[in-house]
Formats: C-alpha cells, structure tokens, sequence
C-alpha cells in the first residue's frame, strides 16, 4: 500500500513536471526590436506593453527586447521579412515611402506627445490607412514624441544666423524645414547623432528634447534655441510581423491585437511626454536656452504655411483626404489639451 501511494506520488510529480514542461515550450516569444540604447524611452514602451500581451493571453505569449539588428532604415524590412516580431519605425528614415504620415509632423501643433500620438492614431484609422504606406506589417499603434527643437555646438543671430549651418535632420518634415531655412541638412539616423555633432560633421541637430537627455546631446550641442511648437515632430509606427501573428492560436492572434490601437498610442505618447518635462529641466541645466524674436516667428509661421500646402497636396495627390485628416489631429490634439 505505501509503494503504490509513493509510485502514484511520485506518477503526479512526473505529470506536473512533463506539462510545466510543455507550458514552458508552448509560450511564444515576441521579438521586439530596438535600435536605441536601454536609455530610450521605448525601454518603458515596450516592458508595459509585454505586460498586457500576458495579461490579454494569460501569460502564453510574452516578449523580449533586442538591439542593433539592424539599421534604423531597415526596421521595417526586418519585420517584414520575419527577422524580428516587432519594432517601431521613423517614418522619415524611408523617403518617398510614407507620405501621410508628414501630415502630424507639420509644426506649430499645440500639444504633447501623448495629444499627438492619439490625433496620430484616430487620423490612421479614419484616413491615412488607406494609401497602404505600411504594407507587409499590421501597425500595432501610431506615435510621435513632442516637438523638435534645435541644438547647436555654436551661438547663431535667430534664424537668420542658420543660414549654411549643417543640421542633423532625421527626414520626414525636418528636411523640409531645413530646406527651407537655408540649412544644409545631414542625414543621419540617431544613433550617430552624439558623434556627428561631437565631430564637427554636423553644426546641429533638430531632435525632441527628450532624445537631447538620452543620447546626452547637451555635452556636444551646449546651445538650445526653442521654436513655439517646435520646428517639427517626429512621426512613428510600432509595427507587428505577420509571420509573429501566424504562429500565434485565432485566440492569442486577438487578443495580442486586442493590446494594439489608440490605448497602446496613448500609452506610448505619455511615456514621451513625460521624458519631455525631464529632459526640459535637464537641457536648462546643461545648456544656454535661446529663443526667437516675434519677427522670427512670424517669419517661421509663413514657412510652416507653405510646407502644410506642400504636404496636403501630396497626400490629396495619392487619395486621402487630407484636409478632413488634418482636421481631426487639430480637434483630437485641443481636445486632449483641456
């Protein structure tokens, strides 16, 4: 009688152990890809958004962070080919791609990260979808950080002063800024940003002020000249593999992308929004704050007028309607502001 009960005792344990086992090998793992350091903001994106993909699929499908799998331009190719599961992307590293997505970049948006990552999201879903810029992936969430401003290894006189000056632009709108300000635009992804400027290569950079703090801009760029609502925002996806979502049961598939949508935008705008009031006080600590004359507002506020033209009518051009678009960030943005 005790040999049985110690041989049954004993089948439970090897039965525990065998389907603890199977548990473990039956999780899948989400590759998510980043391409800036443990300092970046996506360090606290993509740990909360683990987190709800275990909730949502009681713990069956989890995630990890890699770096450095491949260049900043090539994220999205990496996903589509099934290199990683996840990433997020800069728009602006792939000219000529994404067109609609210039439209929340424009400047002189009032609002936060977290207001222009939601407009961002609702513009998505109600228009910019439809011109296919992100064929080969499912976008988990659309997102921005705050406005763009300008950091300079050297004192200039406003903005006549940029004229010639080698700015580090990311793409996207930045190009169009900097352009049209007579700059001489270098582009670079972020990683190389710190060098770059250090170096001399580039007199500057436009980047958010949340990006100046991480990367420790303020150590290469001591002078910081801010515009109203920035020079620029920058435009993000963060985007999910097919061959991720294949793998996955019909049931973990939805509720992976029930984690997905305007909550993981919102979620995603306030982690930048709160490094924007922290890199604030940090770049006014580490370098000389400037600011613009009115007549160099007024100036820069006729240049946004005749990008958001160019823009508009090259998102018009390829079927979506642009100005109701635009519309909706401006009336998501204010509304997210009250």
């Amino acid at each position: 009688m005790v040999r049985r009960r110690i041989c049954h005792t004993l089948g439970c344990l090897v039965s525990a152990i065998a389907l603890s086992t199977s548990a473990a090998v039956a999780q899948e793992v989400m590759r998510i890809s980043s391409w800036l350091p443990p300092s970046h903001v996506n360090t606290e994106i993509f740990p909360t958004w683990i987190e709800w993909i275990e909730e949502a699929t009681e713990g069956r499908v989890t995630g990890v962070v890699e770096f450095d799998l491949a260049s900043p331009p090539a994220q999205i190719d990496l996903i589509t080919d099934g290199g990683a599961d996840a990433s997020w992307i800069f728009h602006g590293y792939n000219p000529g791609r994404f067109v609609t997505t210039q439209l929340i970049e424009l400047p002189g948006l009032e609002g936060d990260a977290a207001a222009s990552s939601v407009a961002h999201q609702r513009a998505y879903e109600a228009y910019l979808h439809e011109a296919g810029e992100h064929e080969g992936v499912v976008v988990a969430a659309m997102m921005t950080h705050g406005p763009g401003q300008l950091f300079l290894r050297h004192e200039v006189d406003g903005l006549a002063g940029l004229s010639g000056q080698k700015i580090r632009i990311g793409g996207g709108v930045s190009a169009r800024v900097a352009d049209a300000l007579d700059m001489v635009g270098v582009a670079l992804p972020a990683p190389e940003v710190y060098e770059a400027v250090g170096s001399g290569v580039a007199d500057g950079v436009m980047m958010p002020i949340d990006t100046n703090m991480t990367l420790r801009l303020y150590e290469v760029a001591p002078h910081t000249y801010s515009m109203p609502g920035g020079f620029y925002r920058g435009s993000f996806a963060l985007v999910l593999s097919e061959h991720f979502l294949d793998r996955l049961s019909p049931e973990d598939r939805e509720a992976v992308l029930s984690t997905t949508g305007e909550r993981l935008a919102l979620m995603a705008g306030e982690a930048w929004a709160r490094l924007d009031i922290e890199g604030a006080e940090v770049v006014a600590e580490r370098t000389t704050m400037h600011s613009f004359s009115d007549g160099d507002q007024s100036r820069f506020a006729e240049i946004v007028d005749g990008i958001a033209a160019q823009v508009t009518e090259n998102v018009a051009a390829i079927g979506v309607d642009a100005e109701a678009a635009m519309e909706l960030i401006r009336q998501t943005m204010a509304e997210h502001d009250r």
